[in-house]
């Protein structure tokens, strides 16, 4: 079973995310994930996700989304974490700007049950406001990773 810190890549983490919009927030963060060596094909990888998107937003409320993609644009299962101050508009049902942004990439061969551990697992951790405010609240990618460490997929 994987630890979700274990996939994050300090390099893959932003914690001043500029991007004003959905569209260049995705881009961003599979920039941060071919810092971690995971990225095999940039352009496969934006059109798997923006693809999931289209199907129904991933911005869950409360500020959070969870953009994700099954590809073969990556090498194995590797997540990218971006903090916005001012928020992505994601679409999220409650109205609320993606301040949390998580993006999920996983190998085709890979995608059933370890994409979907990962979402569930990092979806349940995030539901809870003073996990949420622990990870507003970090001011470096190892604090980040370390708030991320008891979270098993």
């Amino acid at each position: 079973m994987a630890i979700i810190a274990d996939l994050l890549d300090e390099g893959s983490i932003d914690l001043s995310l500029t991007a004003r919009n959905k569209d260049d927030a995705i881009e961003r963060m599979v920039d941060l994930i071919d810092v971690s060596g995971a990225l095999i094909d940039r352009d496969v990888l934006i059109k798997a996700v923006r693809a999931r998107e289209e199907v129904g937003t991933t911005g869950l409320g409360d500020g959070i989304a969870i953009p994700h993609g099954k590809c073969d644009g990556v090498g194995r299962p590797t997540l990218a974490f971006a903090r916005s101050d001012k928020g992505v508009d994601w679409g999220a049902p409650d109205g609320s700007l993606a301040n949390l942004i998580f993006l999920i990439a996983v190998p085709e061969a890979a995608a059933g049950n370890e994409h979907l551990r990962i979402l569930a697992s990092l979806a349940r951790s995030l539901v809870k406001a003073d996990f949420r405010s622990r990870l507003m609240a970090t001011s470096n990618p190892q604090e980040v990773r370390e708030v991320l460490a008891g979270i098993s997929a």
